[in-house]
Order: C-alpha cells, then sequence, then structure tokens
C-alpha cells in the first residue's frame, strides 16, 4: 500500500484585505510541521500543492526548511483541484438570498456584522454553517458559484490524479504529501468512508491548521488511517482552526 498525506495550510487571514495568505502564526505552524519531519527522518517520493497561496506557502515554508538541512524534497507539482471551495463567494451570493426570506439566519448575519473582537470567528462559524449545509444541498445555487457537488467531484478528480500517477518507485511504496485546505480533506475523508455529503463538511469544521490527515491506497481503493494528528504543534497556542 502506499501512503498520501494530506495537510491542511497554516493559518491565513480570513478577516483581513487579503484572506488567501498565511499569518505569522501561519508561518510558525509550517515550519513546525518541516521541523518535526526532519527529526522523525520524514521523505517524501512526491509533492503536490493546490494553487492558493495560503497553500503553496505552506509547501514553500517546509521545503526551505528541509534544503537548509541538505535534505532533498521534490518539486511541488500543483494541482488546482486540490484548491478549496470559494468560501467568500458562497458568503456573497447566498448569505443575502437566505437573510431575506429566514429571519432566524438574519440575526446570524447581523451578528457577524458588528465588527471584531474576540468572538468575531465564533459569530462567523455560527451563520457560516447553517449557510453552508444550505449550499450542499443545492437549495443555493448560482452559475457565479461553484456547486458543492461540482467542488466534491473535482476533488475527487485531484485525488484520482495523485494516486493513479506513476511515481519514481513503485506504487506499494509510494510516500506522498500533498498540501490543502480543509473541505478537500473533508471530501477525502467522506470519499474514503464513502459517507454522505454532509460528513465531508461536517469533518471540514473540525480540520485544524496546518494539520496531518493520513490514507493509505492501491489502485481504486483509497482508506483512512488517521486523521487532524498535530504532533508538531505542541504549543496549544499554534493549534488554530481559522
Amino acid at each position: 500500500m502506499a501512503q498520501l498525506i494530506l495537510v491542511r495550510h497554516g493559518q491565513a487571514t480570513p478577516f483581513e484585505e487579503i484572506t488567501d495568505r498565511l499569518s505569522p502564526l501561519g508561518e510558525t505552524q509550517s515550519r513546525k510541521l518541516a521541523e518535526f519531519w526532519i527529526r522523525n527522518g520524514a521523505s517524501f517520493d512526491e509533492v503536490y500543492t493546490g494553487s492558493l497561496d495560503r497553500q503553496r506557502r505552506t509547501a514553500e515554508l517546509v521545503r526551505e526548511a528541509f534544503t537548509a538541512h541538505g535534505l532533498a524534497w521534490p518539486e511541488a507539482q500543483v494541482i488546482p483541484e486540490l484548491n478549496e471551495y470559494d468560501a467568500d463567494s458562497v458568503v456573497k451570493h447566498f448569505a443575502p438570498q437566505l437573510a431575506a426570506r429566514d429571519s432566524q439566519f438574519r440575526l446570524l448575519v447581523e451578528a457577524t456584522e458588528c465588527g471584531g473582537g474576540p468572538d468575531q470567528n465564533r459569530r462567523f462559524q455560527k451563520m457560516f454553517e447553517v449557510l453552508m449545509n444550505r449550499w450542499i444541498t443545492g437549495e443555493l445555487d448560482s452559475n457565479e458559484v461553484e456547486s458543492w457537488r461540482t467542488f466534491r467531484d473535482r476533488v475527487q478528480r485531484g485525488l484520482r490524479r495523485i494516486t493513479s500517477g506513476a511515481g519514481p518507485r513503485p506504487a506499494k511504496g509510494r510516500r506522498v504529501v500533498a498540501f490543502t485546505s480543509g473541505g478537500p480533506i473533508g471530501v477525502a475523508v467522506q470519499i474514503a468512508l464513502q459517507a454522505p455529503d454532509r460528513t465531508g463538511l461536517e469533518v471540514n469544521w473540525r480540520v485544524r491548521n496546518c494539520s496531518l490527515t493520513e490514507f493509505v491506497f492501491s489502485g481504486e481503493r483509497l482508506s483512512l488511517d488517521s486523521f487532524n494528528a498535530i504532533p508538531h504543534l505542541d504549543d496549544p497556542a499554534l493549534r488554530t482552526f481559522r
């Protein structure tokens, strides 16, 4: 069996003007991952990443640490299928629609518009979960926004590109790492467990920044080995979800 490790990117900057970049904490998380792998003698035959800046930067920081120690690190292959769903578009297009016909949801939207503060993320998450649960059913749909089904199918194509690819070692010995986001990791777990769509979304909420989710694969078979591990983030201050 070959091994695939999916890494969620380090913490990004979701509430800033530019959202697709790592925060200083996200960069620290990425370096901690590299240090952990180096200490434990980890090596990989293939490296993949989505095309989002936060995904590629996480991979880049790991590569920099490996090369600084004189260790081999394969050139990353960019697979856009590993990109996250467009959360900004989902909120922009669908939150006003749902708020106009659902008074309870409108209250959640209004709460998110109250500015920053220590509970900003909590207020946004409450609204976002309700919105996303409507989105995955297809109730909220627009030609301008990728549907959940389209998102799920493209992630599955990306995973197949990785697991069916011909690496430098025999298939049974391949060790592959891919830098991606919480949504694709949720879909990968859903596929491995043959679970319903809602499971993929619920898993997505629990994926920590810079966490490791491991699978083994052979042919068409993809099996979950471990989920959301953060042995490299030993300081609780480094453990984040958004």
